[in-house]
């Protein structure tokens, strides 16, 4: 499926493009947005490739990643990030994570993010199970998937190195019958 575009009454997603290299890097290079994610703060050059490679693979067949540009509808400026990645592991499953420029947090844009995104798995894709795993220290991100009607499932011990520490991650999910019935 390409090229995605999926709305929400604020938001947008959208294919990203290379004109977003700056924009991706207002989320990727900063040290408060990546605080709880699994990377360090990237740098504009390692932001450029994550966005072409990110081009690149809308294209291929069959299509197994979608990274994509949240987009403000009134303001077209993009504010955060969103990815769903089918997961290897699992029938019809994907991965997925999402990360806002810190300037548009507290006004319930991650709300609509996981919701844009749920919505692209379960109702365009045919999905059954979308998962995703946050920093247990994350409680803004713990906050934001129960919002959107996601179940936290449990916690993988270990799971992401980052900074040469060890951490664990904490699983939200949720199955195409859970977001059929929230309607």
């Amino acid at each position: 499926m390409h090229p995605v575009k999926r709305s929400s009454a604020r938001l947008e997603l959208r294919e990203l493009t290379m004109e977003d290299v700056d924009a991706v890097l207002a989320i990727y290079g900063s040290p408060e947005a990546t605080e709880h994610l699994s990377f360090e703060p990237r740098t504009r050059e390692q932001v450029g490739h994550i966005v072409a490679r990110s081009i690149a693979s809308a294209t291929a067949e069959p299509r197994s990643e979608y990274a994509l540009a949240l987009v403000e509808r009134g303001t077209n400026r993009l504010i955060g990030f969103g990815r769903l990645a089918m997961d290897p592991h699992q029938q019809r499953a994907a991965t997925f994570g999402f990360a806002l420029r810190p300037d548009a947090w507290g006004v319930g844009y991650g709300i609509e993010a996981v919701r844009l995104l749920l919505g692209l798995g379960f109702d365009e894709l045919g999905l059954h199970r979308i998962w995703g795993a946050r920093s247990p220290l994350n409680e803004a991100s713990a906050r934001t998937m129960r919002a959107a009607g996601m179940v936290e499932e449990g916690t993988i011990r270990g799971h992401i190195e980052k900074a040469g520490r060890w951490r664990d991650s904490v699983v939200h999910s949720m199955l195409e019958d859970e977001w059929r019935r929230l309607g």
